[in-house]
């Protein structure tokens, strides 16, 4: 997962609005969107690790994790990023505990961002630099730096989150399907930053360009999915839209109730 925006308890009944764009290499085999078998677990599945990038289960817990760029960097570490969503779903701590817990073996993992929660708690760590905090009610956006860092790629997702999709998702007079196509296109913007506002990562110039917009497209690194999902009080919902290959275009469905 590269880059996400969520709304936490700013709409009413619905404490989570999440959209969120996952950027993968395309041969590294994966799976759609499913209900894992014998699991209570729904999400797409890494199939070189096992892992995942964003899930969900019936009980509404959810997680979310993004790589944390950092150029040059060479450690192999003995476990895998995906591991961590897995590891919060599968698990019955509150958010906060999770995380606090994970402080204590976060450095055996490459660098991440994570983002924890069910529909009373969210709560947002990394391990270059941030320590768990419980997030207020509000709007964040997170890409593959620190949440506190100003990147113009996360800034302009922002923008177009709140003054494009939030206000459609509190007019009732909106359809569905309006709202998806917004969610879809906010996601699908190619939008480059100008070179003078990207950030510095340790990565060459012209690939810190390619991987400013928030869909990513090249020739074997790109944006493979797209997700918009909505934790509501009594019900959920998740639609994630293919992005790449032969199944681009189409779109699966969670509904639980």
């Amino acid at each position: 997962m590269c880059i996400l925006a969520l709304a936490w308890e700013v709409l009413e009944d619905t404490p989570l609005l999440l959209i969120s764009n996952r950027d993968e290499f395309y041969h590294r085999a994966a799976q759609p969107l499913a209900h894992w078998p014998h699991s209570p677990v729904f999400a797409g599945q890494d199939l070189q690790q096992g892992g995942t990038w964003q899930g969900i289960t019936e009980q509404g817990r959810w997680a979310v994790v993004t790589n944390f760029r950092e150029g040059g960097q060479t450690t192999q570490y003995p476990t895998s990023r995906g591991d961590l969503v897995k590891d919060f779903l599968l698990s019955d701590l509150a958010p906060i505990r999770f995380a606090r817990n994970l402080e204590k073996t976060q450095n055996d993992y490459a660098g991440f961002n994570l983002i924890v929660g069910d529909r009373q708690q969210a709560v947002y760590m990394s391990n270059r630099g941030e320590a768990p905090q419980v997030l207020a009610k509000g709007v964040y956006v997170l890409s593959n730096g620190l949440m506190s860092e100003h990147w113009q790629k996360t800034a302009h997702l922002r923008q177009r989150f709140t003054q494009e999709l939030l206000p459609l998702m509190q007019l009732p007079q909106v359809t569905l399907a309006e709202r998806l196509d917004t969610a879809w296109d906010i996601l699908q913007d190619r939008r480059k930053v100008s070179i003078a506002l990207l950030p510095h990562t340790g990565i060459a110039e012209e690939m810190e360009l390619l991987l400013s917009s928030t869909f990513i497209q090249s020739e074997v690194y790109g944006t493979r999915c797209s997700n918009f999902l909505l934790i509501e009080k009594e019900k959920l919902n998740w639609w994630e839209k293919t992005q790449q290959g032969q199944y681009a275009g189409e779109i699966r469905q969670v509904h639980i109730k």
